[in-house]
């Protein structure tokens, strides 16, 4: 047992090792277990972000024709087809993941208008639900709730039993903020296209940790954040994916005038600009889309099936030291067991998981709480090695003790 324990023959194996140098070092004694929230910077990042600003400084509002203009769709199209399987002229980066779900929703129960009901879990990501009842007040809808099971999830079973002819749309995420639990895209996708209905894929804990593989999957819209496991920075840009065959065919919410057609011509009524572009709004965040296009850069550089065995790799690692340390003293694996069910975080269970969780914090070791019990240890693969497992898990052990 004492071997499989070992963290050292698994970081030598590690494929992925020499990525850590790519990042910028954490304070000595530092253990980050919380790249599935906040990714770490890397040095590119920081890279792009100074050169952005040199260009700010030297070709001042020239910088716009140097290329700024279109650096939502530049970068789109690199996370486009290095992470999310989809094709060029598919992806923008772009404003706020809230604001991108906002948008696509609208889009799509205006696209189905005779139907009236939106399915989501009820146990989704809050800015998802909170976007839903509001988008349900507005308009009048019924929300059909979905409830999962609190560690393996929805099964595809459980969600394509709630189509009728009467969905409109279904929101969720790909993989569970909480748990892990991976949802089968493709075949949930497939289901509701039969019952006539969309699907609007949450992929903010997906995006850059699994293969979602947008257009093998036959997916036609999703949203998704780029500061977690893309390592864009806080507050990064989010991005949206409209498959290419709806981009014209639904109609953006809010038309701004980086959409307009003709935008420098400040004409009197808006007429939209064709393709991907035409879903953007106002002027884009420049500073941030140049660290998110570093940390997107070095995600598809790696290789999202790389990635995804590391993750595997890492998470079923942290569950051997739970069953060896932590099940013992009263903790609970709040994940699928199943690695091909489960995202490349883990949740710990324990009644104490607020508490245990502040300790860690003021030992070093930074993982999150999410209520009501769950110690959320988040496995980033690129920046995550074995050894920080193994010294995270070992820290809470000692607490538990």
């Amino acid at each position: 047992m004492a071997s499989q324990l070992d963290p050292e023959p698994l970081d030598a194996a590690d494929p992925l090792a020499a990525f850590h140098d790519r990042f910028v070092p954490t304070e000595p004694g530092v253990v980050y277990l919380d790249g599935n929230s906040l990714g770490r910077p890397t040095k590119a990042s920081l890279g792009q972000v100074n050169e952005v600003s040199a260009t700010w400084s030297t070709r001042l509002i020239r910088g716009w024709e140097d290329g700024w203009l279109e650096l939502p769709l530049v970068v789109g199209d690199v996370l486009a087809k290095g992470v999310l399987g989809a094709q060029p002229g598919e992806v923008a980066v772009t404003d706020s993941t809230t604001v991108n779900l906002y948008r696509l929703a609208v889009a799509a129960f205006d696209a189905r208008p005779v139907r009236r009901t939106v399915i989501v879990e009820r146990s989704e990501f809050p800015t998802d639900r909170y976007i839903v009842e509001g988008i349900a007040r507005e308009r009048d809808l019924e929300i059909r709730w979905l409830d999962g099971d609190s560690v393996e999830g929805l099964s595809t079973d459980d969600i394509t039993a709630t189509f009728d002819d009467d969905t409109a749309l279904l929101i969720l995420s790909a993989v569970n903020y909480r748990s892990a639990a991976i949802v089968d895209i493709k075949a949930v996708t497939n289901a509701a296209r039969a019952a006539g209905a969309l699907v609007l894929w949450d992929l903010s804990h997906a995006g850059g940790s699994i293969p979602v593989e947008m257009t093998a999957n036959g997916v036609d819209l999703a949203v998704g954040c780029t500061y977690k496991y893309l390592n864009g920075g806080p507050g990064a840009p989010a991005f949206l994916y409209v498959r290419r065959e709806f981009q014209d065919e639904l109609r953006p919410p809010i038309q701004g005038w980086f959409a307009q057609a003709r935008q420098f011509e400040m004409g009197p009524t808006f007429e939209r600009r064709a393709g991907i572009g035409g879903w953007l709004v106002g002027t884009p965040g420049i500073i941030g889309l140049a660290a998110a296009q570093a940390g997107i850069e070095l995600t598809a550089e790696a290789g999202i099936d790389a990635i995804r065995a590391k993750g595997i790799a890492l998470t079923e690692y942290a569950i051997v030291l739970l069953d060896a340390w932590l099940a013992p003293l009263g903790c609970s694996l709040g994940s699928p067991r199943d690695s091909t069910r489960r995202g490349a975080h883990i949740s710990i269970r324990h009644p104490d998981a607020r508490r245990l969780t502040r300790a860690l914090i003021d030992r070093n070791v930074l993982p999150d709480f999410r209520a009501p019990d769950s110690i959320r240890v988040g496995l980033s693969p690129l920046t995550t090695a074995f050894a920080d497992v193994h010294r995270g898990l070992s820290t809470l052990r000692q607490l538990l003790e």
